[in-house]
């Protein structure tokens, strides 16, 4: 009489991870506008090498990692689970803010001018004025010790606007709790080809670029 070995019936009954089941490859989002269309505020090279470099890596980068953590799962191995997490937190945050970074900016008339509606008087409420917001939003994020990101953002529990920054890739939400409203890269790759290492002139040019109607559209949203 035929009879199944006991650790191959034991395995007939194990379950697949249910991360296995839902895992879906990232993929490079589109740029909504062309690579030279934010000129002359950020140049046509450096747009297209942010977006098919290093976009690109952090999306390549987190489907491997990825892959990794659902064979991590299968194998029952919690080291390796645990290993891989620095993994998934920079190369996703670098998808996620990246993602972001590129929907809140828009070439001319769309981008640059200043907010509207309730944004605008949130703002103003916050900081006395729109330039006072810009002065302290670009004098924190030009004080980002090495790379990072300087952050609009809305804090949910307090119902209020901030200024906040994160260092590396690290996302906002995930990491403070805090919703970006518009975020700014501030990484050397962002601007050193064209503002070589003043990152103070590459912060007074992007307000020119920013699309205050997809921020009015995540306050909007946040505050709900």
């Amino acid at each position: 009489m035929f009879r199944t070995a006991p650790r191959a019936i034991a395995a007939a009954f194990v379950k697949p991870s249910a991360f296995a089941g839902l895992r879906y490859k990232h993929t490079l989002p589109a740029l909504p506008y062309a690579y030279n269309a934010l000129e002359p505020y950020i140049s046509k090279e450096i747009m297209e090498i942010h977006h098919t470099k290093h976009h690109q890596t952090y999306v390549n980068n987190l489907n491997a990692a990825e892959e990794q953590l659902g064979q991590a799962f299968q194998n029952r191995d919690v080291d390796q689970e645990i290993a891989i997490q620095s993994a998934l937190k920079f190369n996703g945050g670098g998808h996620i803010n990246h993602t972001l970074f590129w929907e809140n900016m828009a070439p001319k008339p769309q981008g640059g001018g200043e907010p509207k509606n309730e944004l605008k008087a949130e703002i103003e409420k916050t900081w006395g004025s729109f330039a006072a917001f810009k002065d302290k939003f670009s004098a924190k994020s030009a004080a980002v010790q090495g790379s990072g990101w300087g952050w609009l953002a809305y804090d949910k529990e307090g119902k209020h606007l901030e200024i906040a920054t994160t260092q590396n890739q690290d996302p906002l939400k995930p990491t403070t709790g805090l919703i970006p409203i518009i975020g700014v890269d501030v990484w050397e790759h962002a601007y050193y080809l064209q503002y070589k290492n003043v990152r103070p002139d590459y912060l007074k040019a992007i307000w020119e670029v920013i699309n205050w109607e997809v921020a009015e559209q995540r306050f909007n949203k946040a505050r709900k």
